[in-house]
């Protein structure tokens, strides 16, 4: 069995994805919500996660086209964490508002002008997050070029990147997620029409 289709089994299976009606964090309505903050409580599957968002990025980028990794708390930071260790490559991350103490920094770990950083979150929805750490990046002086989600649920993070000059990179998307557990019977056929029907709306 492959990952992807391995992986999306999981993610029923563990309550990482529901089916239902839910409000997101943006306002909009979804008949799926996604929470991979879930994944580090089962250690296999995470490190099997990281394994293959490595290799994804040797393939698609090379792991020798960045120079550090940084990241979005929360719940980017602990995929970002440990595709670190994976790789051996400095990591730093991103504030959604400057600390209020200190150094009042937004950018928290060492940064230096030029430095190539690729971008981890977990989900790609709007891409809003991920454009405020590319802005903060930019200030700083640090090149970005690319980023990578877990998931992808096709709702204008890529767009939204590309506008920046910045490609989205996903390890799966929803799409792929439904259909598999739909081939599978484990997602009956009104909530994956559902599903499409929203990626379309989008």
């Amino acid at each position: 069995m492959d990952f992807v289709k391995e992986f999306a089994i999981f993610l029923q299976e563990s309550t990482a994805i529901k089916f239902g009606d839910f409000n997101l964090s943006s306002g909009k309505k979804s008949a799926y919500y996604i929470d991979l903050r879930i994944i580090p409580s089962f250690p296999h599957q995470f490190r099997k996660m990281i394994k293959h968002l490595q290799n994804n990025i040797a393939e698609k980028i090379g792991l020798d086209s960045f120079d550090c990794i940084a990241s979005v708390p929360t719940s980017g930071l602990v995929i970002a964490s440990a595709l670190a260790i994976e790789t051996v490559k400095p990591l730093v991350y991103i504030r959604q508002k400057p600390k209020d103490y200190g150094t009042g920094s937004l950018i928290e770990g060492k940064i230096t002008q030029g430095t190539k950083i690729l971008l981890v979150d977990d989900v790609g929805t709007t891409g809003q997050s991920l454009i405020n750490a590319i802005k903060a990046l930019k200030e700083a002086k640090m090149i970005v070029t690319d980023a990578f989600v877990i998931v992808n649920r096709f709702e204008g993070a890529r767009e939204l990147l590309a506008s920046e000059g910045v490609k989205l990179h996903e390890v799966m998307d929803v799409i792929q997620i439904s259909s598999l557990l739909y081939d599978e019977k484990l997602l009956d056929e009104q909530t994956f029409e559902r599903i499409k029907k929203q990626m379309n709306a989008s």
